[in-house]
Formats: structure tokens, sequence, C-alpha cells
């Protein structure tokens, strides 16, 4: 039988609206915490019991609410921050739809204490089944206004049920909580749980340190930096931690928009753009991006919790980002600059260039020629002159050498990685014509135009390519080339994804493929000059973000064997 349609009846369609609004706790913490933001208070104080599902308390120092306010307050759409869709283009509030009260008296019992002078002050109490007739009685209170759900989802047993454990939702209460202390740090913040006090962030006129005071430790915020840029409408701030904060993944990465915490991958993506080569591989930044926009250029309408933002030009805003991260790392000596060579060092030049594909190569030599060009008598008294003494080798990886009271461990291939990557940036790459073309089919229109908009680019690179519409041809590469085809392949469409920094990442992918290897031998004449040219680098980090070299202080040393 074919069911007929049918209206709902209103509370019913109430309760499923509000349970868009409100799926669990946190979400009500969201809403009270941003209800008390606009009213320009300068603390906020919540408290959660059992998870947050027995009760939830927002206490602020705001503007507040007179009888007038509090009679409508609890309706559908009631607000008092826009009066027509016009104010959309201006609406500088957290909220302004006017849904979170109504949906929190559908979802739990709700009361609201406040008072908008000190003097005269209102409670309003209202739940599921009260909303023809909400209860409120004069009271006392301060300037303020206190927000109480209490039995969360009684009323809605279907989502109740699918609610996590109470230590479980008090967790996601708090991080919704860090989430509006880190957007707005003038205001102070204190969050307690089962009557305990868990946190408490003072009002602070900096990011860095409310960001430094939410999440890290006090030995920790030394490697913590702020950064700033502007353009057209918008202003961008950057709280990012160095490579000694490094994370394995992305939990510590935070987006902000006017105050609020959206979901948007390609802007946080652009932070990981900005650092990249500063941070070792599968290792990710913490930090907070922060933009603040001219709302005519933003719509924050498209998402019921405010967790999307559409922007007028979001590639500006990328770009910007960016940017300015890679230029203050570059500037502050945290990641590559891409400096010529220095002038005593010798690369290998190959003896005979071999043709990558569909030939059988052999084994490639020892890298030690491009090395060993110096005799070694001249190299002693050259590395004497640097101040450098040969010790030896450990784990067939780090080269040992001793300079002005200290000993570097060198990795040999991260330290020859980062100087051929230096050179491939500076200097012409060398290409090298196939014997035999490279034949491949691409799987989408996004690599059909990579390819046909980035041809000229990449041939500057030592790649040329023929073809399009699905069917490609690679001609020639770079001489140093040792891949197979379906590797080759692989490393030429992955540079899509490396946007404007398409030659950074060839040369980081040339230089790890052609740097020494663990265990590869290399005399003391070879190992003094990779050593000498490396100390002298600015930045010792390659290309992938690895530190070069591990020092230890001769002072240090003996302390650690008590020979003092």
């Amino acid at each position: 039988m074919r069911e007929r349609i049918q209206l709902l009846p209103p509370e019913e369609a109430k309760k499923i609206a509000a349970g868009e609004v409100i799926d669990r706790p946190s979400a009500l913490v969201r809403e009270f915490i941003d209800n008390a933001i606009d009213a320009q208070s300068s603390l906020i104080e919540v408290n959660i019991e059992n998870g947050g599902i027995r009760k939830i308390e927002v206490i602020d120092d705001g503007a507040g609410m007179d009888y007038e306010d509090l009679s409508i307050c609890w309706q559908t759409h009631a607000t008092s921050k826009i009066r027509s869709m016009q104010d959309l283009n201006v609406a500088d509030t957290l909220g302004f739809r006017g849904e979170a009260l109504a949906a929190a008296a559908m979802v739990s019992r709700l009361e609201i204490l406040s008072s908008p002078d000190g003097r005269e002050a209102w409670r309003l109490q209202i739940g599921p089944g009260d909303h023809a007739q909400p209860r409120i009685e004069q009271t006392r209170r301060i300037k303020g206004t206190s927000v109480r759900a209490l039995d969360i989802f009684d009323a809605i047993p279907v989502r109740k049920r699918f609610l996590k454990r109470d230590w479980s939702e008090a967790h996601q209460c708090r991080l919704m909580f860090l989430d509006k202390a880190l957007a707005f740090p003038r205001i102070g913040f204190r969050f307690s749980q089962d009557g305990k006090l868990k946190t408490y962030l003072p009002p602070t006129s900096s990011r860095k340190e409310r960001f430094s005071a939410a999440l890290l430790s006090r030995r920790e915020d030394y490697f913590l930096y702020e950064i700033n840029a502007a353009g057209d409408g918008f202003t961008v701030a950057a709280v990012l931690g160095g490579p000694e904060l490094s994370r394995s993944d992305r939990r510590h990465q935070y987006l902000f928009t006017n105050g609020r915490r959206i979901q948007d991958f390609s802007l946080l993506q652009a932070m990981e753009y900005g650092v990249q080569g500063w941070f070792p591989n599968n290792t990710h930044p913490i930090g907070a991006i922060y933009i603040d926009i001219n709302p005519a250029k933003a719509d924050f309408n498209i998402h019921p919790a405010k967790r999307e933002v559409r922007f007028a030009d979001s590639g500006a805003i990328h770009h910007a980002i960016t940017q300015t991260i890679r230029a203050f790392v570059r500037h502050k000596n945290l990641a590559p600059e891409q400096p010529p060579p220095p002038a005593n060092f010798v690369f290998e030049e190959p003896k005979q260039p071999k043709a990558p594909s569909q030939i059988p190569i052999e084994k490639e030599e020892k890298k030690t020629s491009f090395l060993a060009e110096a005799a070694l008598e001249d190299s002693s008294k050259e590395q004497t002159e640097a101040g450098l003494k040969y010790t030896g080798r450990a784990f067939d990886l780090f080269i040992l050498v001793e300079k002005d009271a200290r000993l570097f461990l060198i990795d040999q291939h991260a330290a020859h990685e980062r100087l051929l990557y230096d050179e491939f940036l500076t200097k012409p790459i060398p290409q090298q014509d196939l014997l035999v073309s490279i034949p491949f089919s691409t799987e989408s229109d996004a690599e059909d135009q990579f390819l046909e908009n980035r041809r000229e680019e990449l041939a500057r690179l030592g790649i040329r390519i023929q073809g399009r519409n699905g069917s490609w041809r690679i001609d020639a590469l770079p001489e140093s080339w040792r891949l197979g085809d379906a590797e080759t392949v692989r490393e030429i469409l992955n540079l899509k994804n490396a946007n404007e920094n398409i030659a950074e990442h060839w040369a980081a992918t040339l230089s790890c493929h052609n740097a020494i290897k663990d265990g590869e031998y290399l005399d003391e004449a070879a190992a003094l000059r990779l050593a000498k040219a490396v100390l002298e680098l600015p930045a010792p980090r390659c290309p992938h973000g690895r530190p070069l070299w591990f020092e230890i202080r001769r002072e240090d040393l003996f302390k650690a064997v008590k020979r003092t």
C-alpha cells in the first residue's frame, strides 16, 4: 500500500529540526558559548555533569536580557542579530538564525537566568512539553546570563541511544570549549567537569599565548611562532609550531574565520605547503590559521552549525597563507632557501648517459667520485684550515667529525641529498633523450589539464612530454634519472599535488634518488669534503625536513660520563 504524504505535527517537526542543530551535548556547549561571546562577555564559565548529558551550564558577564527578551528568546528564529536577508551581508556575530535556544528547549529542560544591569533579573524555565506556557519569574543575579540545559535528549530517546559514554561526550565538550577559547583570546574561559575545575585560560591579547596555554606545556611555547598577512578584504594570522612540535596527524591544526572554527581542507593544506621542507616525512605542523574577512566576501549561512564557509575568492586566501608562511620560514632559516652550492663542493658528472626507459640498468657505482676529486693530501690541508677533524663512521650511515670542541654526527644520505637539492634548484637540469619513449595513459581530466598547462615548466625540469586527451608519452628525462617506467609516470603525475612548488618537489625527488645511500662507503677525503660543505649551510635540513646532523658538545659528553 502506498503511504500518503502528510504534514508532520508541529512538535515532531521541531524535534527533528532541533536534532539537526543539537546532535550531541558538545553542540549545546557551542551554541551557548557563541551567545555569550556575542553578548560581549569578558569571562565565560562552562560547567558540565555526566559528559554534559545530565547538565550543561554556561555563565557569562555579558549584556544580559530583560523580561521582554526572555519571553520570546526560546521561540524559533527569535534573534537580536539580524532583521532581514540583507543583514546577512554584514553579519558579524557567531549566531544569527535564532535556532539555538529553541533547539535547546526541544531537547532538554532549559533554564535561563539573566540581568541586563545587575539590579533586575529574571528566570525562564521551559522544557519540551512547556512551549505553550513557559515559566518566567523574578530572581537575583549580577549582570550577565546563566544558561542551563538539563537531562539532554530525555525527550528524544532515539537520539540519546546514540550518545557515547560520559567520558567521551565530556571530551567532545572540552574540545568545543577549546575551539572557542582559541578563537577569542581576549576573553577568559573556565571549564569544570563534575564539580572540578579542569581548565582556566585567563584573557590575553596574543593568539600565540592562548594557543600555548590551551594546548602546550611551558617548555614547548619557545617553538611557537605568530605570523600575519593581509589581502583584499581580509587578514590572516597564523600561529605555527616549529618541527620540534611536529605531530604524526593533523588533530592539532585549526582554522578559524571571523571567530568560527570551520572545515576547509584546502586552506589547512595551504599551511602544509607553506612549511614544506621544514618537517620530517610523515609529520605535520601544529597551529591555527585565523582569517578575518569582510562578511560581504563570505557566506556563513550554508551550514546549520556554521562549520563551512563559502568565500568569494578562496584562492587569494590560500595564496596568502602559503606564501606568508613560506617567506617566514625562509627568513628565519628554518627551511631551505635554495642557496647556491658551496664553491669548493664538486658534484659527480655522469660518465656516460644512460637511457632510463626499457634498457637494463646495472647497479649504480658507489657514489664517491663526486667527492673524491681532490687528492687526500690536498683535502687534509683544506679541512684543517676549516677546523675539521675526521673521527670516523658510525652505523654505516653517520660521518663523525670534530670542530670547536663539538662532535658532529652527520647523516651522509640526508646531507648529500640537501646539497644535490640546492644544485638542482640553482642550475639547469641536464636533459637526456630516451632511446624509446615511455607511453602512458592518464586517468582523469585533472591529470590531462595538469600535463597540458605545466608542459613548459616540466621541460625546464628535464621532463619532455607529448600528447593529449588521456594518451601521452615521455620523450626525455633528467640525465640522472634511474627509475623504471611505471615509477617514472607515477612520480611525474604526483607533481600535480605540489601546486606552485613543482620545482622544489621535483628537486627533492631527484636528490633523494641520487644521494649516497645508507651503508655506502666514503673515504676520509670525501667524508671531510661533504662535512665541510654541509656545516656551511644556513638551513641544516634535508628537502624533506630531517636534520642533517646531531651535535654533541665536549662538555656535555664529559658530564654524561662524570668526567668533570
